[in-house]
Formats: C-alpha cells, structure tokens, sequence
C-alpha cells in the first residue's frame, strides 16, 4: 500500500478519532456506546492511554486519518498489569481494505517483547470481519458471554479473543 503512514496518535487527531468511532457508536452494534464521544473526550482517552505507556496509533492514506488502534490495561487489578485489551476501528469507507490488518499488525510489533504477556480483544458478536482479523493475527477465541450487551433494541453476545505477546512475531 502505497502512501499509507502509521504513527502515533496525538491529541490534535481527536476530532478526526471521535468523527470514525461515531459511526460505529450511531449505525452498529460494535461498540456498546449508545452517544456520541464528544472530542474532548476522545483526546482525554488518547492521552490516558499514552500516559500509561502503551500505544495508540492513527493510519494515514493519502494524509488523512483512516483508522486506530491501541492497546489499553485490560482490567484495574495489578494482577492484570502484563495484560491488554487491543482495539481497532476503521473509517467505513476503510473497511475491507487491507488498513485494519496493517494498523494492528503495526499496534502489535509495538508491544510484543515488551514484557506484557497477553492481547484480549473484545467483539460484540455477529462481527465475522473483526473475528477474521483477528484469527489471521494469531488470536485465539476464548469464550463467549451470551447476551451481555443491549443496544438497538436487541441483545448482543460478546466473544473474547487471545494472544500471547511473549516472544513471537505478528
């Protein structure tokens, strides 16, 4: 892919971040966000995110931001400290064109080998795209919880999948 750029997301990519996660949080199931996240919002989990020391990356084609992805604690236990939970989302007019799987291939050279131990991403299910991915980049499913989420006046089951981010490649 020719002119395509990952790098670090900064706060001023906030509006352009929030505008991609809108659509999901108005037209799908994939995130259990039912309002929009105003920008000011987005570029505080951004910063959250970079503060603890772990990515969150923006993929440009021809200049414009068209997805991201990073990696965040997964729960607030020190037990928890050497895991996270991965994250991706594209612009709609991105889906299926190859950006998803460069983004995140990119988001896990960034933390495999860096001492955390294990990748869970979380998809709100029917998403056969997202499990594709996901499957192609080494995770493994872990378990589904049954109707967890209700949105759209419908109720959404959750799988999880897992990767180890010891050694290895992407």
């Amino acid at each position: 892919m020719s002119d395509v750029t990952v790098r670090d997301a900064t706060l001023e990519d906030a509006s352009r971040l929030a505008q991609i996660y809108d659509y999901y949080v108005r037209e799908t199931i994939i995130t259990f966000e039912i309002d929009p996240v105003p920008v000011e919002v987005m570029g505080a989990r951004v910063a959250r995110v970079q503060r603890s020391g772990l990515p969150w990356l923006v993929i440009e084609a021809h200049g414009v931001i068209q997805g991201f992805a990073y990696a965040a604690p997964f729960r607030d236990r020190a037990a928890y400290d050497r895991t996270v939970e991965t994250t991706v989302y594209l612009a709609d007019n991105a889906i299926r064109s190859g950006l998803g799987t460069t983004i995140y291939q990119a988001l896990l050279e960034r933390i495999v080998g860096t001492g955390l131990h294990a990748a869970i991403a979380v998809i709100a299910l029917p998403n056969q795209a997202s499990v594709a991915v996901h499957e192609r980049l080494g995770f493994t499913h872990a378990g589904t919880l049954t109707e967890v989420g209700h949105k759209f006046d419908q109720w959404i089951d959750v799988g999880y999948w897992q990767r180890s981010l010891e050694g290895g490649s992407t």
